[in-house]
């Protein structure tokens, strides 16, 4: 009887071979059935292949610029079709298509059986070019492809297959969803332009760089695009008649639409300041609401009170709002700019009225005009509260007019000069030549004369509605009150010129810019006028109105003396640097900016003895610094780096945000398909995690609570749930 063989097992061998090939022909056919099979589910998922197509194209360029259409240059393209510059970009802008349309399918499954359809159109388009230039160009141009064309055709086909076998179920409607805030279409939209764009750039850097340096060379050197023959305006007797007339009727109408929208700008930024709105009714963002304001006082009844004296009545109002503009006068709003004219010619004209060599004097002396139009209204209105206001006013005058005119004193000593022109191209090359570092104590109580000069906060103790019901202009309406409200902005816009032209550099930006490219001057200047308007407004929304003594202990006891003390460091300076050289210059200015601010502290920040020595959490000197005036001087300056970030939150906060999108969401999303695909079809979202995590979280810490004692009920508590 024939002996049986047995594997160690006990089995027959026969049968541990057969089980051996079954498996082994099991696992082949389940490598060979799982990639169809995870292909088959993919079909649901075209952000695949629109990923491998986007990614394929954008990778030959960057490895290998032009990779991706230089093979067309050595082919001959027939009939005189263009395939580099036309059919060509059929392919990327497809590819940007489909990707648009897959992702928003990933966020929005509402859209799915809609996109895969279009996405199937343009994975046709694309291979229709193929197949077009494969035609026309002879099946050997496949050979000198790049290996990205192959996956980019691969990808399309992959598209059209998707059409066909995907299988997409109808979904419960919840609304557009957004990224950031912004509608998901209109997201998709913005993002496609840009790589576009990118790719645009990428095919044609060359020509993009000739752009860059021939729009650098336009700046950074005039004589390019100037001709040599160049005519002063002050030698024409044509340019000299109609260059004050045309500056002046540009500068009229910028300056007045200045005034209407630093009206809105300052309801804007108050607003942000408090966390509301602000006006958003009128026009785009509230636009035109200035426009709406000018509109209802032009309709406002004109009320004449019947004891007011008429004529000064009228009279007060332009004398209040016309030195406002006639200031503007001698200030440079840019250096010469070379213009052409239809004669022909190329005319050297200047951006500003007139450079008298007593330009400062007229800066003294219209600025002080605009007060008697206040005290004027006021005695004029035969009223109490209006003349309280225009005695105030005329007090006001008196206290800061001489701590301004100090100030004003301290550049003419620097520069040499009383000519506003001389003083700006004195400050011009780097910032560090601005008068603001030579004197800082100078430019700070010429900021606050000013800020006094046109009644702003905490300054505004003319009109103080609490106190005298609107001051001075308590009988005006109309229009006659819209021109005090004019003078007033008119006048925040003036003296933020005058001191950006006497300490700021004036229209000079600080780096040379506008030595070179001189038109930039004026977005320089309006620049800087805009950040003080700002700070006018800060200013406003911070401090409150200061008491009427203390106003004037301020303007004579501390603003007077530092006035005084300012044109001292830069009289001692100048004259010891005229004997010494630059160098002691600097020394003895350096030695006067520590004297100063070591004797600010010792002087200014004294506590009074007088007061009774009481300790409590308000008056705390360890929290509020105010015991120590170091602390005082670091909480202050720390608060002052602090809030531009605080203020500029909502921005820094939105760019993080898409900085946190573009670096989790893709490679989130990515996984989740590829998870989806591997488990069969059944959707995975790893979004979902965080909420689960933190559910669990809840539950594992909800136990661990309860483990901790009850507050004790007080003795006369209520029972709980009870209605009394």
């Amino acid at each position: 009887m024939a002996q049986t063989t047995t594997a160690p097992s006990g089995k027959p061998l026969g049968e541990v071979i057969s089980n051996l090939l079954t498996a082994t022909l099991r696992a082949l056919l389940t490598l060979l059935i799982l990639p169809l099979r995870l292909l088959y589910y993919s079909m649901n998922y075209p952000i695949l292949f629109a990923l491998l197509m986007f990614t394929a194209f954008s990778f030959m360029f960057w490895v290998i610029p032009y990779a991706g259409i230089s093979y067309l240059h050595d082919i001959r393209p027939p009939r005189g079709i263009d395939n580099l510059s036309g059919l060509m970009w059929i392919v990327p802008i497809a590819i940007l298509v489909a990707l648009s349309l897959s992702t928003q399918m990933l966020f929005d499954r509402r859209v799915a059986k809609r996109n895969s359809r279009l996405i199937m159109v343009t994975g046709l388009v694309i291979l229709a070019y193929y197949v077009l230039f494969t035609l026309t160009n002879g099946f050997e141009s496949i050979q000198k492809m790049s290996w990205g064309f192959a996956m980019v055709a691969l990808g399309a086909a992959l598209c059209v297959a998707q059409g066909f076998l995907s299988n997409h179920k109808p979904v419960e409607d919840t609304g557009t969803p957004k990224i950031i805030g912004i509608p998901l279409p209109l997201f998709l939209i913005g993002f496609s332009v840009l790589n576009f764009g990118a790719l645009v750039f990428l095919a044609h850097w060359e020509t993009f760089a000739g752009i860059l340096g021939s729009l650098l060379g336009f700046v950074f050197e005039p004589s390019t695009r100037v001709p040599a023959n160049i005519i002063e305006c002050r030698n024409s007797d044509g340019c000299s008649f109609l260059h004050p007339i045309i500056y002046s009727l540009i500068l009229v109408i910028v300056v007045l639409t200045g005034f209407a929208y630093t009206t809105l700008l300052e309801r804007k930024l108050v607003s942000w300041f408090q966390n509301r709105i602000g006006p958003n009714r009128v026009g785009p963002f509230g636009l035109l609401q200035p426009l709406a304001d000018g509109i209802k006082l032009i309709f406002k009844e004109n009320i004449l009170p019947a004891g007011a004296d008429k004529w000064v009545y009228r009279l007060a109002p332009i004398l209040k709002a016309t030195p406002t503009l006639i200031v503007l006068a001698v200030i440079p709003l840019g250096p010469p700019i070379v213009i052409p004219w239809f004669d022909g010619n190329w005319y050297r004209v200047p951006l500003g009225l007139a450079d008298p060599g007593v330009g400062v004097l007229w800066l003294l002396a219209i600025t002080s005009i605009g007060t008697y139009g206040v005290v004027l209204a006021g005695w004029a209105s035969n009223n109490k509260y209006s003349m309280l206001g225009a005695m105030r006013a005329s007090a006001q005058m008196v206290s800061y007019e001489l701590s301004m005119g100090l100030t004003i004193a301290v550049p003419v000593l620097i520069v040499g000069t009383m000519a506003i022109g001389t003083i700006v191209d004195a400050q011009s090359g780097l910032f560090l030549n601005w008068l603001v570092f030579q004197n800082p104590l100078a430019a700070v109580v010429l900021m606050i004369a000013l800020i006094a000069e046109v009644n702003r906060a905490p300054f505004d103790l003319p009109e103080a509605e609490q106190e005298l019901t609107a001051g001075y202009m308590t009988e005006y309406s109309g229009m006659k009150f819209a021109l005090f409200m004019m003078a007033e902005y008119l006048g925040m816009i003036a003296v933020s010129l005058i001191a950006i032209s006497l300490f700021f550099g004036g229209y000079h930006d600080g780096f040379g810019l506008v030595d070179n490219f001189p038109i930039l001057g004026v977005a320089v200047i309006l620049g800087k006028v805009v950040l003080f308007l700002a700070g006018f407004v800060w200013i406003r929304a911070t401090l409150p109105r200061i008491r009427y003594d203390r106003l004037m202990n301020f303007g004579w006891k501390v603003m007077l003396p530092l006035a005084l003390l300012s044109v001292v460091w830069s009289a001692v300076a100048v004259v010891i640097g005229e004997e010494l050289g630059p160098t002691a210059y600097l020394i003895v200015s350096g030695f006067m900016f520590v004297a100063v601010l070591a004797g600010s502290v010792f002087f200014l920040g004294r506590p009074n003895r007088d007061d009774p020595a009481t300790v409590d959490v308000e008056n705390d000197p360890v929290i509020t610094g105010a015991g120590n005036p170091v602390i005082s001087l670091a909480l202050n300056t720390v608060g002052i780096l602090l809030a531009p970030i605080f203020a500029l939150w909502p921005l820094i906060k939105i760019m993080m945000d898409l900085t946190l999108w573009f670096l989790l969401v893709p490679p989130f999303a990515f996984l989740s398909v590829i998870l989806t695909v591997i488990t069969g079809g059944k959707r995975v979202n790893l979004f979902n995690s965080r909420v689960r995590f933190n559910r669990g979280l809840v539950k594992v810490i909800r136990p661990l609570a309860n483990l901790a004692p009850e507050d004790p009920k007080p003795e006369n508590a209520l029972p709980s749930g009870s209605g009394d």
